[in-house]
């Protein structure tokens, strides 16, 4: 009766120890794997008015999402323009929203994107030259074109290190996401072809 006791908890424990060892791999995967922390959506206009609005309607229709207005830090009298003026608008998307946006944005580049448009921070930016590239915009007299800047801001988990408020600290650079990281996440998860 004794033996047979001494074998179930043998078992039981060699059971614990494999699931640990296992439990153990996949935090450290889960850890270390950069992920989209947001995706901004930025069209910059140069002017208030009417083109600014109608900027705003174009990335409201492409994202679902109301877009905010972005302002002037400068003034710059070539230009014509004031600090604090409105000069363009940006949406911020995050989650599921960005994953399906980041895809049809892809797309519109053919699933292509060229080496130097990573920073060494593991973000990437890249710009669409003209919104009626997107399948579900069209061209309209009305509004005319508009190209927009994508930047995708990466992360891994435990960056909120760095933002929270109380005990703010630095991110180690051991825990930084890099560039090779990044162009390996893209090639994986939107089969993304990456030109040097």
């Amino acid at each position: 009766m004794t033996t047979k006791n001494n074998n179930i908890k043998r078992e039981t424990t060699e059971k614990q120890t494999k699931t640990k060892e296992i439990n153990s791999e996949q935090k450290k995967e889960v850890l270390f794997s950069p992920r989209i922390e947001k995706v901004t959506i930025n069209i910059g206009v140069g002017e208030a008015g009417e083109r600014l609005k109608k900027a705003e309607t174009v990335l409201q229709n492409i994202t679902g999402q109301k877009p905010v207005e972005t302002l002037s830090k400068t003034t710059n009298k070539d230009w014509g323009i004031r600090k604090m003026m409105p000069i363009g608008c940006k949406v911020t998307l995050r989650g599921k929203k960005a994953d399906e946006f980041l895809r049809e944005a892809l797309n519109t580049r053919h699933n292509r994107i060229a080496e130097y448009s990573f920073d060494d921070e593991g973000n990437l930016s890249f710009g669409v030259p003209d919104h009626t590239l997107f399948k579900t915009q069209k061209y309209d007299p009305n509004i005319g074109i508009f190209g927009m800047d994508i930047c995708v801001t990466m992360e891994k988990p435990g960056y909120r290190v760095k933002r929270r408020r109380i005990a703010r600290r630095k991110i180690p650079h051991r825990h930084r996401v890099t560039k090779e990281e990044t162009i390996k996440f893209f090639t994986e998860k939107y089969n993304v072809e990456v030109i040097e």
